[in-house]
């Protein structure tokens, strides 16, 4: 699945630009402006100093500590909220969702597949919270075939992502953004399917099996040092939730 996750994005969102491209080409007057400004410290707007001066400006180390800090503080502050609820959903699916109706609806083959694709297209979710639901999933009985179309549809086809192209490329290149990417997505996990039953392996008894090569202390370790790292953000965002019934409460 950590294979065929990422090759299964290259292969449709490939599909769908190319398919985009050859529907509607682009002008040729159209040109991106690309952000050059200073991730360090904001020294250069990218515009008052050339790509060679400015490169001078800050040392190795500086910009390593720049790249950790953004890693470790604004990246995980941006995924912390929603890997933790993906973390709560995987295990209310675990918990309440009975085994025999996954395993009789959703076990492989075309219609388990299309209504994984179905269930994927309208909620809202992103990747980092579709990857621990996808594994309690498989847990219960899914297909990898039909996990792996969840994986990609959940986050690039909920109806936030769609109405935000919609602004920003137009219906048109949406209808074809969504065909294609659904089209691709099924292929891929029907392949996927097959791939599984090809090399004789059963997602159920892999999902989780890395963890064993991992000592448990060191397990222990950085499941602690992660929840540090999410405190702060998950405190944020309760705080942001709350700030404006707290206004309307003073008014």
């Amino acid at each position: 699945m950590t294979i065929a996750r990422p090759i299964a994005a290259f292969i449709a969102a490939v599909a769908a630009g190319f398919t985009e491209n050859l529907v509607h080409p682009p002008a040729p007057q159209f040109i991106m402006q690309p952000d050059l400004s200073c991730p360090v410290d904001g020294c250069c707007s990218g515009s008052n100093c050339s790509t060679e001066e400015h490169a001078k400006h800050h040392t190795f180390r500086e910009k390593l500590i720049a790249g950790i800090r953004f890693a470790l503080f604004d990246v995980w502050g941006d995924l912390a909220v929603w890997f933790t609820a993906g973390l709560i959903l995987a295990g209310v699916i675990t918990v309440l969702v009975p085994e025999a109706t996954m395993v009789r609806y959703l076990n492989g083959g075309p219609w388990s597949l299309l209504i994984m694709l179905a269930v994927g297209v309208p909620i809202y979710i992103c990747a980092t919270a579709s990857t621990p639901i996808a594994a309690a999933l498989i847990l219960k009985g899914v297909s990898p075939g039909a996990a792996l179309v969840f994986l990609l549809a959940g986050p690039a086809t909920n109806i936030t992502a769609l109405a935000t192209i919609v602004g920003i490329l137009g219906k048109r290149a949406t209808a074809i953004y969504l065909f294609t990417l659904s089209l691709c997505a099924l292929l891929c996990g029907l392949l996927l399917d097959h791939i599984y039953v090809w090399l004789n392996i059963s997602a159920r008894a892999t999902v989780g099996s890395a963890a064993q090569i991992i000592p448990y202390p060191l397990q222990l370790l950085s499941a602690l040092v992660l929840i540090l790292f999410s405190l702060k953000p998950l405190y944020l965002r309760l705080k942001s939730h709350h700030k404006p019934s707290s206004n309307i409460r003073k008014k």
